[in-house]
């Protein structure tokens, strides 16, 4: 869990430290490519493109948000029943995950559609309608956060606190609605990946909440330690929820404890494998998809509410502002050095770092991971490469895989023609099975309760 937070951590990051400068060098080339001259087919690589993309969709979301009343949502939100706002945070909570589930899908859409081959015949509606629809998506998906951080703010305003406490019993509704369920260690690893993005993002609510309380008090750091007790008790909650619902379902599964090393040096070797240099995104971005989590929304949503609380006037305000922005940078850097060294050390753990070095036989063009695709059997490489990374990238000559198949290889990924070949015992063959199927899992599915 740990480690998928910081994982969370370092993609929601990259949105307020790394994206803005590659957006600037994506835009430098581009009005500096007359001094070039044409001697590249494409005006900007296709990671450059997917910058541009992302950055304008935060700042055409981001100036759509200021015509949303924070305000008269606020005491919209308070004047309801409390019964009524139980019922609306629990619809809130699903409407979340529907989104996360289609949202990752149409801005992978948008990406393969602006990097594709120009030569290549479209079977698809275009980039600008595409472009819209992701605008779209960003947009509501964002108000839908502000939403659940309004509902969570009047529990916390509360007099009594009656609302805050049904909110925090509804977490244990969770462990009616799953410890009773037949799991497998694939069915449990997407439900510890939807936990782990669930956390997150109540953390950043919370962050939320506590900014617009701030506010509402002048920023008096006694009114600090009276919101101290309540985020406790949110964060302590979800935290017993999660260890008596994960213990509970490995006991009545017989699932051991181990599964979650396994489950950690699965993410472990996504962040690794993902520093590959035909990658057209940011390699947090497919570590971020295998957990359902989409930073774009909640930038834009904490974007808004921190410049809408903070007021910075005078030269020793914007210093302030560019010291915080380089102290973002650092945390940034230091987390991505960090989780870097320590998915090294789990996949050497694990035995995979012959996965990531092993020199390809072949060179074989790469193609884009999708739901039609893993429902289909593809070949040995293309299985590999779509288990290791689905950011969109398109055909290309000359691009080679990093990872090949080989019969001394025992990882999550290997093919079930390999399987047959290899003379080993029962239980060698048993525990390659379980943990082969980890990395093809369909990580845009965020529902931890679907048992295929």
């Amino acid at each position: 869990m740990v480690f998928g937070i910081f994982l969370c951590l370092d993609a929601f990051l990259y949105v307020f430290t790394l994206l803005p400068l590659r957006v600037l060098l994506a835009l430098f080339r581009l009005f500096t490519l007359p001094c070039y001259g044409l001697r590249d087919r494409r005006l900007l690589q296709p990671a450059q493109v997917c910058d541009i993309l992302k950055g304008v969709i935060l700042v055409i979301c981001y100036f759509m948000m200021h015509y949303v009343d924070y305000s008269m949502m606020y005491h919209l939100i308070r004047g309801q029943s409390v019964i009524k706002l139980y019922i609306i945070y629990n619809m809130l909570e699903v409407a979340d995950r529907l989104f996360s589930s289609f949202g990752q899908d149409i801005l992978d859409a948008l990406y393969w559609t602006a990097t594709e081959p120009k030569e290549r015949k479209r079977a698809h509606i275009g980039v600008i309608p595409h472009f819209f629809m992701a605008v779209l998506y960003v947009f509501l998906h964002a108000i839908l956060i502000m939403v659940q951080a309004t509902t969570l703010n009047v529990a916390f305003n509360s007099h009594n606190k009656s609302l805050l406490t049904i909110m925090m019993s509804n977490n244990f509704v969770e462990i009616k609605g799953s410890v009773f369920k037949k799991f497998e260690k694939n069915n449990l690893f997407q439900m510890s990946n939807s936990d782990i993005k669930e956390r997150f993002t109540n953390y950043v609510l919370l962050l939320i909440v506590c900014l617009r309380n701030m506010e509402q008090f002048s920023w008096n750091p006694d009114h600090l330690w009276v919101l101290f007790p309540d985020v406790c008790m949110v964060i302590a909650s979800e935290i017993a929820v999660d260890i008596v619902k994960h213990a509970f379902i490995t006991k009545f599964n017989d699932i051991t404890a181990d599964v979650y090393s396994e489950y950690r040096a699965s993410l472990a070797f996504d962040l690794v494998s993902s520093r590959q240099k035909n990658a057209y995104t940011d390699y947090s971005d497919s570590v971020a998809r295998r957990m359902g989590f989409i930073p774009l929304p909640l930038a834009v949503l904490l974007i808004r509410v921190v410049t809408s609380s903070i007021k910075v006037q005078g030269i020793l305000s914007y210093a302030c502002v560019i010291l915080f922005y380089f102290g973002l940078i650092s945390l940034k850097v230091l987390n991505s050095i960090v989780l870097l060294g320590k998915s090294c050390q789990y996949v050497k753990e694990a035995k995979m770092e012959e996965k990531l070095f092993n020199p390809p036989p072949t060179s074989t063009p790469s193609k884009p991971p999708s739901k039609s695709q893993s429902k289909c059997k593809p070949s040995q490489e293309e299985n590999l490469s779509a288990a290791v990374t689905s950011q969109p990238s398109h055909q290309k000559e000359n691009v080679t895989p990093l990872l090949v198949t080989s019969n001394s290889d025992q990882f999550l990924t290997t093919p079930d023609g390999d399987e047959k070949d290899m003379p080993q015992e029962n239980s060698e063959l048993k525990h390659r099975s379980s943990k082969k199927d980890l990395l093809d899992i369909d990580r845009f599915t965020i529902c931890g309760n679907r048992i295929d």
